[in-house]
C-alpha cells in the first residue's frame, strides 16, 4: 500500500477501473469532493440509497436496507467495468469489508481517500446544516473511530490510500485517471503473436524472419505497421535463454514488441529479486547462463521482467493475450487472482499420473467477444476453441515454434532443430483410433452438445451489415421448435437464405408487378446498373458438397462420412430418400471434378444457393392438397353451374336475358380456373430418382476460408456457368441481362425479355444491384434482390381471378415495407452466419444467426408477398 498525503502530492491518480471508497466523519466534505471530481452516475451515496428506500436520506431506520441497495449497485457497476465511488462514512473495518470483497470479486483496485478534518471544523459545519439533527457527540465518536481504524487500511486490502487533512488540502487536490497498464485497446495492430519460446533462439530468429521482420542489424525493421507480441515463457528448457532475452528486450526497446510474462519468466524474476525458488524445469540452466553475463545485463533483465503486465487487451477489446489464457470477467482487470490465472491457468488442485497439475479447460466454457491467444500448455497443433487458441506448440520438446498473425488468423510455424527437453506428459497426440475422433477438432467435438441457453430468450444479434437485430423470445422458441423437430444435423446448417423482397406495386392498369418499379427503386438508391436474372420456378435449396465424403468429418465435424447435404430454406432435408440425395450430390461433384473446381478455388467443399426444379419435386403434397384440389373442384362445380345456367336460358329468351350477366360471370370464373390450372401445371412433372431433376445455382456462397459475398453477381454466375457446362441436362446456368438504368433502350430490352419469359409461363425475374452487397449514398444496406413475378404466376399466389379490375385495385393497396425490412434483416443474418463459419467460430455463434432467420420468419407478414 502507498500512504499518500496531499501536502506532498497534489494529484490523486486513479486507475480508470477502480473502486474509490471515501472515508470520513459526517460534514468532512466527502459528498462535495465527490460531486466536484466525479460524474453523478459514478457516485453511490448511502444518503441517496436511504432516500430511495425511505423517501428520507436521514432516516436511520432504513440504513440496513439502504446499504444492501448500495452494495448491489456497486457490484453491478464493477461487473460492467465502471469506476465507482462510495460516499459513506465507512469508519470501521467492518463497514469497509464488503467493498474489499466486491473489489476482489470483480478484480478491481480498491482505493481509499480519507478525510481527516479538524474537529472544530466538523462541528461548525454540522451546526450550519439544518438537515442534521443528531448531537455533537456523534461527531466526536466518528472522529475517534476514524483515527483508530484507518491506520492499517493496507492490511484490509486497499491498494492505495490518500489522506486529506485540511480544507486547503482538499481544495488543492486534483483527480486524474490513467488507463490500466493492461489496457492497450487503442493498439489496433496488426500483430504477430508468438508462442512459448523457452530459450529456442535459433527457431525464434528464423520465425521472426519468416514473418517479415529484419533483425539482422542494430535497428530492427518490422513489416509496415506490424508488431510482435510474446505470450511469455521466454526462458528455460531451451539452449539459449540469454540470447532470447537480449533479442526480445531489444525488440521491446525499439517499440516493435509487447511481452506478457509466463510462469517461467515470473519464477526467474522472483529468483533475481532474492526470493527462494526451486531451480528446476530448466531454471538452473538459465541461472547459469545469466551468471556468465555482466551484472549490468542481469540487472536489466531483472527490471525488464518486473515491468511485465499480466495480460494485454488490444484492438478495442477484440484481442486478449495472456500466457495461460483468461476468463472473460477478468479481461482488463487487475488483481492477484487475475495475475495468477494469467501465469498458471486454472487447476483442480489435483495432480495427474505424471505429477503435473490437472488443468480445468476454461476455454471450453468461454463465450466472450474477445479472441484470446495464449500458451503455457504445449499442444502438438494450434487449433481454435471458442475463439481462443493455444499457440504453445512445444518447440523445446521437439515440436515447433508458432506465431498467429492477427487479424488474419493465419498460423506460421518453424520446426524445432531438435528436442531440447523431455516433457513429463506425453507430447504426441493420441491416434484417431485412441481418441475415437477421426479428423475432428476440439471445437467440433465440443459442438456435439449444444446449450439451449445460447439460443433462447430475447436476444440482440450483432452483424457487420445492419444495426443490431432483436429476436423476440417467442420467435426464438418457434425457431427452436422447427430446428429440433425437422432440421438436418445442426453441423450442416451454416446458412439459411433470406426471404425475397417483392417489387413495389405497379401503376399500370393490367399489372400488379412490373420490372419498371424495381429499376426505379435502385435508381433512387444511387445504383446506375442492375443485373436481371431469370427467376426459376422451383424450390429454394442450399447445397453443400465436398470433394470427398471425408469432408463431412474433417470440416463439418460429423461422425459419419457423407458427400454433403441438400436442405430447404427452413433447414429441413430436401430429399426424404438418402439414396436419392447421395446420387444427386455425386452427380454435382462429378461436374465440379470435371471442371477442376476444387483446385481453382483452393477448397475441398462448396456451399451453393440454388433453385431445384421441378417445383413438384418438393411441393407435390402442397400442389395436390391446395392448388390441384381448388382447380379440380372449381372446374367440376363451374361446369355443372354453367350447364344448369344454359339449361335455364334455353327455356325462354326472357330467362336467358335475365341470367346472361351471371352466365358471363361464371364463364369468366371458369376461364380463370383454366388459367390457374395451367399456371401451376407447367411447374409439375414426373421425376424418377434424380432423373428429371434440374439444379440452377445462382450464388457460390462459400468455399474453405472464404465467403464470396465480396464478388459481384456476374462473377458468381460466371463461376457457376463454368461447372454447369459439364452437365447441362442436370445443371442450369441462370440466364441474365445487364441493364444500364440511364439508358432507356437497355431497360426496354430487359422489359421485353421479362414479358417473353412470363408470357411463356415463366415465373419472372430477379433484379439485383451488380454487387452482392450494395449500400445507398448514406451507407445503408439496400435490398440485395427484388423479385418481379409474371401475371400468370401471380394467379397461383393471389387466386384464379385476382386480375379482375376490382380485385386488382384492392391488391394494389398492399404494403411491401415490412417484407422488405424483414428481407434485409434475414439477409444480414445469413451472411453473418457464413462469415462466422468461415472464421471457424463455435457452432453456437453460427446458430445464433440461423435461429435468428428462422425466428424472423415467425413475424406476421403476408406470405403472398
Amino acid at each position: 500500500m502507498l500512504r499518500l498525503y496531499t501536502k506532498q502530492i497534489m494529484e490523486i491518480n486513479l486507475p480508470d477501473l477502480s473502486l474509490v471508497v471515501l472515508i470520513g466523519a459526517s460534514s468532512s466534505g466527502k459528498s462535495t469532493f465527490a460531486r466536484t471530481h466525479f460524474l453523478p452516475t459514478e457516485i453511490v451515496s448511502s444518503d441517496y440509497c436511504r432516500a430511495v428506500i425511505a423517501n428520507d436520506e436521514n432516516n436511520q431506520n432504513a440504513t440496513a436496507d439502504a446499504f444492501e441497495l448500495l452494495h448491489f449497485i456497486v457490484g453491478k457497476r464493477l461487473k460492467r467495468g465502471l469506476l465507482t465511488v462510495v460516499d459513506a462514512t465507512s469508519l470501521k473495518p467492518g463497514d469497509r469489508k464488503h467493498y474489499i470483497e466486491l473489489a476482489r470479486q470483480y478484480h478491481v483496485l480498491p482505493i481509499a481517500i480519507v478525510f481527516d478534518m479538524p474537529e472544530r471544523l466538523l462541528k461548525d459545519r454540522h451546526h450550519a446544516r439544518p438537515d442534521r439533527d443528531f448531537a455533537e457527540s456523534v461527531i466526536n465518536r466518528q472522529l475517534k473511530n476514524l483515527r483508530e481504524h484507518t491506520r492499517n487500511l493496507d492490511r484490509e486490502g486497499f491498494r492505495y490510500v490518500h489522506f486529506l487533512k485540511s480544507p486547503d488540502a482538499v481544495a488543492a487536490t486534483t483527480i486524474s485517471r490513467t488507463p490500466a497498464w493492461n489496457n492497450r485497446q487503442s493498439d489496433f495492430g496488426p500483430f504477430d503473436i508468438i508462442g512459448d519460446v523457452h530459450g529456442c533462439h535459433a527457431e525464434l530468429t528464423e520465425l521472426i524472419t519468416a514473418l517479415g521482420y529484419d533483425v539482422s542489424g542494430p535497428v530492427f525493421v518490422p513489416p509496415a505497421g506490424r508488431r510482435l507480441v510474446f505470450v511469455g515463457d521466454l526462458v528455460d528448457r531451451g539452449p539459449n535463454s540469454v540470447a532470447v532475452l537480449r533479442l526480445v528486450m531489444d525488440l521491446v526497446k525499439q517499440g516493435i514488441a509487447l511481452v506478457v510474462p509466463g510462469n517461467h519468466d515470473d519464477k526467474l524474476k522472483r529468483y533475481l529479486w532474492g526470493k527462494k525458488v526451486s531451480l528446476n524445469h530448466g531454471l538452473a540452466e538459465t541461472v547459469a547462463e545469466l551468471e556468465a553475463q555482466p551484472p549490468e545485463f542481469v540487472e536489466e533483465v531483472k527490471l525488464f521482467l518486473d515491468s511485465l503486465v499480466s495480460h494485454y487487451v488490444l484492438d478495442e477489446g477484440r484481442l486478449v493475450v495472456a500466457h495461460a489464457g483468461l476468463r472473460e470477467e477478468m479481461h482488463g482487470r487487475a488483481s492477484g487472482a487475475v495475475r495468477a490465472f494469467c501465469l498458471y491457468g486454472e487447476t483442480t488442485g489435483e495432480t495427474d499420473e505424471y505429477g503435473l497439475p490437472v488443468r480445468l479447460n476454461w476455454a471450453a466454457n468461454y463465450k466472450g467477444r474477445a479472441m484470446i491467444v495464449y500458451g503455457h500448455t504445449p499442444v502438438p497443433e494450434a487449433e481454435w476453441l471458442n475463439n481462443t487458441i493455444d499457440i504453445d506448440t512445444g518447440c523445446c520438446f521437439g515440436g515447433k515454434l508458432t506465431a498467429l498473425r492477427y487479424p488474419e488468423r493465419a498460423l506460421v510455424s518453424i520446426p524445432a532443430k531438435r528436442e531440447y527437453a523431455e516433457s513429463r506428459r506425453p507430447f504426441l497426440p493420441e491416434t484417431p483410433a485412441e481418441s475415437g475422433l477421426v479428423g475432428m477438432t476440439a471445437q467440433q467435438t465440443l459442438d456435439d452438445l449444444l446449450d439451449i441457453q445460447d439460443v433462447t430468450g430475447r436476444r440482440t444479434i450483432t452483424t457487420t451489415y445492419v444495426p443490431p437485430i432483436t429476436l423476440r423470445e417467442e420467435d426464438g422458441i418457434a425457431a427452436l421448435e422447427v430446428m429440433s423437430r425437422f432440421a438436418i444435423n445442426p453441423k450442416w446448417l451454416l446458412y439459411l437464405p433470406p426471404t425475397m423482397s417483392p417489387v413495389e406495386t405497379a401503376p399500370l392498369p393490367d399489372f400488379l408487378e412490373h420490372p419498371a418499379e424495381a429499376f426505379a427503386y435502385y435508381r433512387k438508391q444511387g445504383v446506375r446498373r442492375v443485373i436481371c436474372e431469370e427467376k426459376h420456378m422451383g424450390s429454394r435449396a442450399v447445397v453443400i458438397v465436398g470433394q470427398t465424403d471425408a469432408v463431412a468429418q474433417t470440416r463439418f465435424g460429423l461422425a459419419d462420412a457423407a458427400p454433403g447435404v441438400v436442405y430447404t430454406r427452413t433447414g429441413r432435408r430436401f430429399f426424404t430418400n438418402p439414396a436419392v440425395e447421395t446420387a444427386f450430390l455425386y452427380k454435382l461433384r462429378a461436374a465440379l471434378d470435371a471442371t477442376d473446381f476444387w483446385a481453382k478455388h483452393r477448397t475441398d467443399w462448396v456451399c451453393l444457393d440454388a433453385e431445384l426444379m421441378p417445383w413438384s419435386a418438393k411441393a407435390q403434397e402442397l400442389i395436390q392438397r391446395q392448388y390441384a384440389a381448388v382447380g379440380s373442384s372449381a372446374t367440376a362445380a363451374l361446369a355443372d353451374t354453367l350447364a344448369a345456367l344454359n339449361q335455364t336460358a334455353n327455356r325462354s329468351e326472357d330467362m336467358a336475358a335475365k341470367i346472361s350477366g351471371l352466365t358471363t360471370q361464371i364463364g369468366d370464373y371458369a376461364t380463370a380456373i383454366g388459367q390457374y390450372r395451367a399456371a401451376y401445371r407447367q411447374y409439375c412433372r414426373e421425376v424418377n430418382g434424380i432423373d428429371g431433376l434440374v439444379l440452377a445455382p445462382f450464388h457460390l456462397l462459400a468455399t474453405e476460408g472464404r465467403v464470396h459475398t465480396n464478388q459481384p453477381h456476374a462473377w458468381h454466375l460466371a463461376q457457376i456457368a463454368d461447372f454447369c457446362a459439364a452437365d447441362p441436362a442436370f445443371l442450369l446456368a441462370t440466364p441474365y441481362r445487364e441493364v444500364d438504368l440511364d439508358d432507356a433502350d437497355s431497360q426496354q430490352i430487359a422489359l421485353d425479355w421479362w414479358l417473353s419469359l412470363t408470357n411463356a409461363g415463366g415465373e419472372g425475374m430477379v433484379v439485383k444491384p451488380p454487387d452482392f452487397m450494395a449500400r445507398s449514398g448514406k451507407g445503408n444496406l439496400i435490398q440485395p434482390a427484388i423479385k418481379c413475378r409474371g401475371r400468370e404466376y401471380l394467379r397461383i399466389i393471389y387466386g384464379p381471378d385476382y386480375d379482375r379490375p376490382d380485385h386488382l385495385s384492392q391488391l394494389k393497396q398492399r404494403n411491401v415495407g415490412q417484407k422488405r425490412a424483414l428481407a434485409l434483416r434475414e439477409f444480414a443474418l445469413g451472411l453473418e452466419a457464413l462469415d462466422r463459419f468461415a472464421a471457424r467460430e463455435p457452432l453456437r455463434r453460427i446458430h445464433e444467426c440461423v435461429i435468428g432467420v428462422l425466428g424472423l420468419e415467425s413475424e406476421p407478414v403476408d406470405p403472398r408477398l
